[in-house]
């Protein structure tokens, strides 16, 4: 397969999608006289617009060097923020898990006939849900950090038919996006896609989803594949937005870390979601 030079395809400008809310943009309303609209003013509110303009606009560019402690630190947050949704958020996705629990808090109350030690018994589930997430996806965590988030350029930006690109509003990265190519089957993997939480809500992600379509295009991938344990249904929404088709959940997926005790398999769970946006037929 022909591969494009990544540099031919890693730059773009683009603005905010307009039915999304970007703070600071709201437009305030003015009564102007038809003399002050012709007036010697023109010019500054014309580059008031220009300034306002550049403000709201995201710039997707390739990864630099420089880059790497800003990637490295919206990718950690982005990571840490799976620990509460995955041992709270997730419970809810898990009728079989919510069964157990609710079986546990009656066995406690039966067996110790303490209603004060029974109220007690959500909570110690809780926190140990929570105790075994931040486990596991720490483990995740630092085996990211020490693999291809350690190298990006090697991992990312050297090989033939990969790129990593960051998005860049006002100066600073807000979100980051990867391209891995998979030649054996003409597939290239979404990867590694996460955006600043202070900047969310304003387009960012699907511009950086775009972007990595637009780059398996010009590559003459025949379709675009990831893999998600996101359990916030915004994130799913936002690849069905892209085009993607959902194909197939697993919760048989392994992390690093994970060594599927008892214990564990009580209290950690996750949902492998795949997804697939075929571009051609082969």
């Amino acid at each position: 397969m022909h591969y494009l030079s990544p540099k031919m395809v890693c730059e773009t400008k683009i603005v905010a999608d307009e039915h999304e809310s970007i703070p600071g943009t709201k437009k305030e309303a003015m009564i102007v006289s038809s003399s002050q609209l012709w007036s010697s003013s023109q010019p500054h509110t014309s580059n008031v617009l220009e300034e306002n303009a550049k403000r709201d606009a995201v710039f997707i560019r390739e990864f630099q060097l420089s880059d790497q402690d800003e990637v490295r630190r919206i990718f950690y947050e982005g990571i840490m923020e799976r620990i509460p949704n995955t041992a709270f958020r997730g419970l809810k996705q898990q009728s079989k898990i919510q069964i157990m629990y609710g079986f546990l808090t009656i066995m406690c109350f039966f067996v110790t006939k303490s209603m004060a030690l029974t109220c007690c018994v959500p909570f110690l589930l809780m926190a140990a849900r929570y105790y075994f997430s931040r486990k596991v996806i720490l483990s995740y965590l630092d085996c990211a950090l020490h693999t291809d988030m350690s190298d990006i350029e090697q991992y990312y930006m050297k090989p033939t038919g990969s790129c990593f690109w960051v998005a860049v509003l006002d100066g600073n990265i807000v979100g980051i996006v990867a391209a891995r190519g998979n030649e054996e089957d003409n597939t290239v993997e979404l990867r590694r896609m996460s955006v600043d939480s202070r900047y969310r809500g304003m387009g960012i992600a699907k511009a950086l989803g775009r972007k990595v379509l637009e780059f398996a295009m010009l590559n003459n991938y025949s379709a675009i594949v990831l893999g998600t344990t996101a359990v916030k249904l915004a994130a799913h929404k936002l690849y069905e937005s892209l085009g993607f088709q959902h194909a197939g959940v697993s919760e048989e997926f392994t992390l690093p870390g994970m060594n599927h005790s008892i214990l564990e398999r009580m209290f950690f769970q996750l949902r492998y979601h795949r997804y697939r946006l075929q571009l051609r037929e082969e």
